[in-house]
């Protein structure tokens, strides 16, 4: 799996001019997924993205967690995560999962971000989604559990 987290002022999305889900302070997650990601991705995920300290203390130092500061999560699926530019100018999405376990994995792990008693607000899988952010910083981090670093 991987995932562009963005830590923002506020964040949401739209499809067709209906708003599906919006948040104040939190993260802004792009969740992509490959074919062989598993329960275990998830998890680790779930657990780094729950505990990730970004947020800046009394002291100005990025020492707070999300639900320190009573941040919440918007998750969008994003599939171009796992898109190839090796050849040509066309991107090719082979690498990303088929969208039945995709979208499996994507709902797992927005249950199990959920159940750490974060809020969690979703896009639409598979929609073609308008994403509006303000971003806080910037600060993004990029996770991928085939190169964890």
């Amino acid at each position: 799996m991987r995932i562009v987290l963005q830590r923002v002022k506020r964040a949401s999305v739209r499809v067709e001019d209906h708003v599906l889900g919006q948040i104040n302070r939190g993260f802004l997650l792009l969740v992509g997924v490959e074919d062989n990601d598993t329960d275990e991705d998830v998890d680790y995920l779930v657990s780094k993205i729950s505990r990730l300290r970004i947020f800046s203390d009394p002291n100005g130092k990025m020492n707070l967690a999300l639900g320190d500061v009573g941040g919440a999560v918007l998750s969008v699926s994003q599939f171009t995560l796992f898109a190839s530019t090796k050849k040509g100018n066309r991107p090719s999405f082979t690498g990303a999962g088929n969208p039945e376990h995709a979208k499996k994995m994507y709902h797992t792990f927005n249950d199990r971000l959920a159940a750490t008693g974060i809020t969690v607000q979703t896009g639409q899988f598979g929609a073609d989604m308008e994403v509006a952010l303000v971003n806080d910083g910037p600060v993004t981090i990029l996770f991928d559990t085939k190169k964890k670093e």
